[in-house]
């Protein structure tokens, strides 16, 4: 009973429920089989329709869409631009497979990615969807930031302030990317500071520091005993401060990966010693735990859980 009351929610979709229904329903093994044996309705249907649902709520439809475009078989997208090949958002999801798929394909699928993004801009002039799948295609064939921006300033045309997109270049211009240290908290620090009150890229210098000791981890893994200092410096404290009273705190409505956001704030917390402000966030997160950030520590699930119900029972309402 308690192994099961404790068990995590790991998983692309984050806490997005219609989402989580749909991939479930295309799971199963034997309903992938003949392209939709035994079905009434072809295998694409239930994803055009949680994508029709989502309408321009851009934030919710890029996460989406780049989670069905990482978990979807492929046959169901084939299957959907084949029976519907002017259809707007089966191009868009196109598109983003074509795009997160290519680099383990190798360079030579990148240039039909490209052609399949900027197909999908077009037949959809509005989505910010397809420039982001595009970043996403220039990140993995590692085109050097200065060509990425434009790209990711269409995207932000179309979607001021979203989420995922500054998350997006935030990772391109982390030394882990193609940019630098300097590049990467210099656009966090600008992005968060500009940023309306309630939105979540407050959190967008928390998510760089734990980008940058990522980094120095990778680049020296005995670096990784020595990240408690980077915890410790005034600014650090002034950046959590920030993405506290600026979105958490606020009465701004969920997005779509704040499952994503609220993780990193959580471990933030923890490794600054604030606890109470700590056990208020894993409140909110309950069961939902993402691999990132706290695969930068050992046992990520039992330190999860560990702070999780230890702060509980400290702080319990």
């Amino acid at each position: 009973m308690l192994r099961r009351r404790n068990a995590l929610l790991i998983r692309p979709e984050l806490d997005d429920h219609a989402l989580h229904a749909t991939l479930t329903d295309l799971r199963p093994a034997g309903q992938l089989h003949g392209l939709g044996a035994d079905r009434t309705r072809p295998l694409w249907e239930p994803v055009a329709e949680l994508l029709r649902t989502t309408g321009r709520n851009w934030d919710r439809r890029v996460h989406r869409v780049f989670v069905l475009a990482r978990n979807l078989p492929a046959s169901v997208c084939e299957r959907w631009s084949a029976d519907r090949p002017d259809d707007g958002d089966a191009l868009v999801l196109g598109a983003c497979v074509r795009s997160v798929r290519a680099a383990a394909e190798g360079r030579a699928a990148a240039p039909r990615a490209e052609q399949m993004c900027l197909r999908a801009a077009a037949a959809c002039p509005e989505d910010p969807t397809p420039w982001l799948a595009l970043l996403q295609l220039m990140h993995d064939f590692a085109v050097p930031a200065r060509d990425a921006v434009p790209v990711w300033t269409e995207a932000v045309t179309r979607a001021p302030w979203h989420r995922t997109a500054y998350h997006l270049l935030l990772r391109y211009l982390s030394p882990r990317g193609h940019g630098t240290v300097a590049d990467m908290l210099d656009f966090a620090g600008q992005a968060a500071a500009r940023a309306p009150y309630g939105s979540p890229l407050a959190l967008l210098p928390v998510a760089a520091r734990v980008e940058l000791i990522a980094h120095r981890g990778a680049q020296a893994p005995s670096a990784a005993l020595g990240a408690d200092r980077h915890w410790n410096e005034p600014r650090a404290a002034e950046e959590v401060e920030w993405a506290l009273t600026r979105w958490f705190r606020t009465a701004a409505p969920p997005h779509a990966e704040a499952v994503a956001d609220l993780n990193v704030l959580a471990f933030a917390l923890v490794r600054t010693h604030r606890t109470a402000e700590a056990a208020e966030v894993f409140r909110r997160l309950g069961r939902h735990m993402t691999r990132h950030p706290w695969e930068l520590l050992p046992e990520p699930e039992r330190t999860f859980l560990y702070w999780r119900d230890r702060l509980a029972d400290r702080y319990r309402t």
